[in-house]
């Protein structure tokens, strides 16, 4: 299967029209700010173009998701997803249309090509990249789209921390900002305001953290037990992975998040040494080199259990 070109996607999406846009299941800034530009692109066009509602959106993604959801009568004549790497990240709501989608934009290594038509930059931080340059073909990109396509590259990559960031992510960057958008609330709301249930869960996760591979590997845990005690939501677990990647002597961090009883999701964020995305995929997962995530059901010790053997596998026996 051929994927399209930047010229050849943006040709597919003047010939749509009633679009409904696909974001994932736990909505990231990356997620929600291509779908979010992307409709706003599409009505410029004159096309009539919405977001499906996502239930685990949260306080900071709702913004880029609500204005755009999609009426209850709405019925599409088209399916676009953004930054949804495989079938298996589908919210609920979306499995009716895993086989309907028409166009995937995507920038994982790990994409695994369900559309029918699919544009893929695995090179790329963050999907809004790839959004940045369709949306250039279609036509001026305005403040409107700027200002969500901002959120998906700023998230995606730290804050331009993250090791995924290039120059080209910088250079995008700077058009978006050139567009006047308001990035500094963007920066403070995304990366520089915690709630007080966040820090509580943050110093449980510190306090109960464990070690291997001779301190290369740190595991951290947030079981619903947590979760219940401090009665955090999910906008105050937000992005918890980003934590254990702080720690100094770490190059795999894996935080391990419990969504329902014995079942995990594991976030794993690497250095050079350990392939993230291999990682996962030993667990029926996938993503970046450096950043990816899997599923696991299973008690606690098993599951952890099970990941820390497939970082064996992949990075060699541990240390200690």
């Amino acid at each position: 299967m051929t994927d399209l070109t930047v010229s050849e996607a943006a040709s597919l999406l003047r010939r749509f029209d009633d679009v409904l846009i696909l974001t994932h299941v736990r909505p990231d800034g990356d997620t929600v700010g291509c779908a979010a530009a992307l409709c706003v692109g599409l009505r410029a066009l004159g096309k009539r173009a919405y977001l499906l509602p996502n239930s685990g959106q949260t306080r900071t993604t709702a913004p880029y998701i609500q204005p755009y959801e999609a009426p209850e009568d709405f019925i599409p004549a088209k399916i676009v997803s953004t930054d949804i790497a495989s079938l298996g990240l589908l919210p609920q709501n979306t499995e009716r249309y895993a086989d309907k989608v028409d166009l995937a934009i995507d920038h994982h290594p790990s994409f695994e090509r369900f559309g029918r038509e699919n544009i893929v930059r695995p090179e790329a931080a963050a999907c809004g990249e790839l959004l940045y340059d369709i949306l250039r073909e279609l036509g001026p990109v305005t403040a409107e789209m700027a200002l969500p396509l901002y959120v998906a590259v700023a998230t995606d990559t730290g804050c331009f921390q993250y090791s995924n960031t290039s120059a080209n992510t910088h250079r995008v960057a700077a058009e978006l900002l050139d567009t006047g958008i308001d990035y500094r609330t963007v920066n403070k709301v995304f990366f520089r305001t915690k709630s007080r249930k966040r820090m509580v869960l943050e110093g449980d996760m510190l306090a109960n953290m464990e070690f291997y591979d001779g301190g290369r590997v740190v595991v951290l845990k947030v079981p619903i037990s947590l979760m219940e005690r401090v009665q955090a939501d999910e906008g105050d677990a937000e992005d918890l992975s980003s934590l254990g990647g702080q720690i100094e002597g770490s190059d795999c961090a894996i935080t391990m998040r419990e969504l329902e009883p014995d079942v995990w999701k594991f976030s794993v964020r690497t250095g050079k040494r350990v392939n993230a995305s291999t990682v996962c995929a030993e667990l029926g997962g996938g993503g970046h080199a450096a950043a990816a995530g899997c599923t696991v059901e299973a008690p606690l010790l098993e599951a952890k259990r099970k990941m820390l053997d497939a970082v064996e596998k992949v990075a060699g026996k541990f240390s200690d």
